[in-house]
């Protein structure tokens, strides 16, 4: 029964010590990437950059039917834009691409063909 005894205690220090590892890297690692996303945020201030939701490229007819069927169905004036040589209908202004993400993911419902564009001012 000692000897028993002295396994168990082994076994449940050795589990203890595991534990603590486990729950200092998950530590520092959530360090790293509050860390990260916070240099991220400097990057995109310095940088200027923002995100679009592209709904459409291609000829005009087709770009404002588009444009009509968003504005009847979210809120928002999408933006038609000309560059040679097809239509392109862009909505929203995001400054993370999280944000954009994640109205891409409603959009997209309605939308199939819309993806996110990443613009410098």
């Amino acid at each position: 029964m000692h000897l028993y005894c002295k396994n168990l205690f082994c076994l449940a220090l050795l589990l203890t010590g595991f534990l603590y590892s486990f729950s200092q890297s998950n530590y520092t690692d959530n360090e790293k990437i509050n860390s990260l996303l916070e240099k991220k945020r400097e990057y995109n201030k310095n940088n200027e950059t923002i995100y679009k939701i592209q709904l459409y490229n291609g000829n005009e007819k087709i770009a404002r039917t588009i444009k009509q069927n968003y504005m009847m169905k979210f809120q928002g004036i999408p933006k038609l834009k000309y560059e040679a040589p097809e239509w392109k209908v862009h909505v929203g202004e995001y400054y993370s691409k999280i944000e954009a993400d994640r109205s891409l993911n409603k959009i997209k419902e309605k939308f199939t063909g819309a993806i996110v564009i990443r613009f410098r001012k």
